[in-house]
């Protein structure tokens, strides 16, 4: 997050001067208005926005209560990225029509993108209670309460758009996504195989179900998977999410070899269409290392005084879903889930110092120096107070979080920080047969990937040398061979007693939207220990950068 693509011009498509709330409801549009907001309409739709913008400012000028043109400004400022511009506009519109379900829905993401949950959450509360009479605009607010975390009133929604359009498969598939959230497995699948007999060829039905519980060589969709393959050759994304999916039960039922062939070919599909530099990463990582030497932590190092935060960072596919299922069963503390609102906050405040300047990710970190970390700090916690309201202490399990380790000491000095590290061979392996949706673009070829754990690894040992005893590192292979050994030190350093319901995580109620969503149903297990092993000729180009590097595999 040391970055974030921004629209650079004068943004003027948000009111300067606020409406009277009784300036009445929007008139007829007649065809020449209704001519005008086409036109922004195609305008939008062109690379630059530049003159949509401008068009938009005009009529919004001319026609200040017309609720429809101050909707098109909020979508319009959601197109260049300005959220804050967008949930203007929105409000402006609501105004003069305030009952409109599909605007209320537009400000509660608007809401979302500026990381203002509890009021989206209210919003999409008083939402949920309507009664929909179409099932796109149902799905739309269920969608909107997954996304907020609301996975029970979620899937409610999602049943009503069951009701509404039985014949649509998507709304079988986004029941399943909450009902895999929620631990329903055995119903997932059910919605599952719904969706797919309504549309055979919809990868990511077919790619979650594969997932949702470990295959056999008895009751498995391998054949069925092959054929969806062999119709799936003009879609590039279809083919990688089944390639994936196939890898997965073959490798469950021991077919390692034809496993790891249909894992390596959609993994080299999707790396041929990312746009992405390894290499950019590593030397972001080289420059925090730079930035945050041993004389940035001497002395008196400030920082907000909150013992709330326990940040649980690594590498993903570690175990960090699992360390914070173990802290989450502990009564004193809420697992949050995974929360950009450091690295947010931290770039929200780099941009302040930037201004319009552009920096790349190393400028970034360089311009981090000058922020305040008390009000770094501070931010944090004002935007994570509703995880605090009814527990002493909240587990933010963000895996990035490691690249600002150093940065959240400084901030919040008495919040806990747990690294969770995993064997490297195993680590790596998880991480390349995953298919993610957007994030960690180095996952799909073994070099970059291997290039990519180097310097993870030796960010870690920067950040323990500089910061010694700070952190507190809980190794996976040890946790789950000597589960109570482990969770014992791992609370004594949170400061928290003992309760015996944290040897049984997978017995919590607590909801999961990670990879390992499913697994971790499951009484702690060794199985993934190792079983990179199956792969090891396949592996090599990855193992020789680690050992290239001194790391022991």
């Amino acid at each position: 997050m040391f970055g974030r693509q921004q629209y650079d011009g004068m943004n003027p498509i948000y009111p300067k001067t606020e409406i009277s709330p009784d300036a009445g409801s929007t008139p007829g549009a007649g065809e020449e208005i209704s001519g005008q907001l086409e036109r922004i309409r195609e305008l939008m739709q062109k690379p630059d926005p530049t003159e949509a913008v401008w068009a938009c400012d005009a009529f919004n000028r001319d026609h200040p209560d017309s609720a429809e043109g101050w909707h098109v400004a909020s979508q319009l400022a959601l197109k260049i990225a300005d959220p804050g511009a967008a949930l203007r506009a929105i409000e402006h519109a609501l105004r003069l029509e305030p009952d409109r379900s599909e605007w209320l829905l537009h400000k509660a993401r608007c809401l979302l993108l500026l990381d203002r949950k509890p009021e989206a959450r209210v919003l999409a509360s008083r939402m949920a209670q309507r009664l929909f009479p179409k099932a796109d605009l149902t799905e739309q607010v269920g969608l909107l309460l997954s996304s907020l975390d609301m996975y029970e009133q979620a899937e409610k929604l999602f049943l009503d758009a069951v009701k509404l359009a039985p014949q649509v498969a998507g709304y079988h598939y986004n029941l399943a996504t909450v009902q895999r959230i929620l631990g329903k497995l055995e119903t997932a699948e059910t919605s599952l195989d719904r969706a797919i007999s309504l549309d055979p060829d919809d990868a990511d039905s077919l790619a979650l179900r594969s997932g949702i519980r470990r295959q056999t060589s008895g009751q498995n969709h391998i054949e069925e998977l092959k054929q969806a393959l062999s119709r799936s050759a003009g879609s590039p994304r279809q083919t990688v999410t089944i390639f994936h999916a196939l890898a997965k039960e073959l490798e469950d039922v021991g077919e390692h070899a034809e496993s790891f062939s249909c894992l390596k070919k959609g993994a080299g599909i999707r790396r041929k269409h990312l746009r992405y530099d390894v290499q950019r990463d590593i030397d972001t990582m080289t420059k925090i290392k730079g930035v945050y030497s041993d004389s940035e932590f001497v002395g008196d190092e400030g920082g907000f005084i909150s013992a709330s935060p326990i940040f649980v960072i690594g590498m993903p596919r570690t175990g960090t879903t699992l360390v914070e299922r173990i802290l989450g069963s502990h009564t004193r503390v809420h697992a949050a889930g995974e929360l950009n609102t450091f690295a947010l906050g931290l770039v929200e405040m780099a941009r302040g110092i930037a201004g319009t300047r552009q920096l790349s990710g190393p400028g970034l970190v360089e311009l981090s120096r000058q922020i305040d970390f008390l009000e770094l700090g501070r931010l944090y916690i004002e935007r994570t107070r509703e995880f605090s309201v009814d527990s002493a202490h909240f587990v933010d399990k963000m895996p990035m979080n490691f690249l600002y380790a150093g940065l959240i000491h400084r901030a919040l000095p008495k919040a806990k920080i747990i690294h969770v590290d995993r064997n490297p061979m195993d680590t790596c392996y998880a991480v390349y047969k995953t298919l993610f949706e957007s994030a960690y673009p180095y996952s799909y070829d073994l070099q970059e990937l291997g290039r990519y754990f180097v310097a993870y690894r030796e960010l870690m040992s920067h950040w323990n040398r500089v910061m010694p005893g700070v952190m507190h590192t809980v190794r996976y292979e040890d946790l789950v061979r000597n589960h109570r050994r482990v969770t014992e030190a791992m609370l004594e350093y949170c400061h928290l007693s003992w309760e015996e319901q944290c040897l049984r995580p997978h017995e919590s109620d607590r909801h999961s939207t990670t990879a390992s969503a499913s697994q971790i149903r499951r009484p702690v297990h060794q199985e993934s220990v190792g079983l990179w092993e199956h792969y090891r000729d396949e592996l090599q180009p990855l193992a020789e950068i680690l050992r290239g590097a001194g790391i022991e595999i």
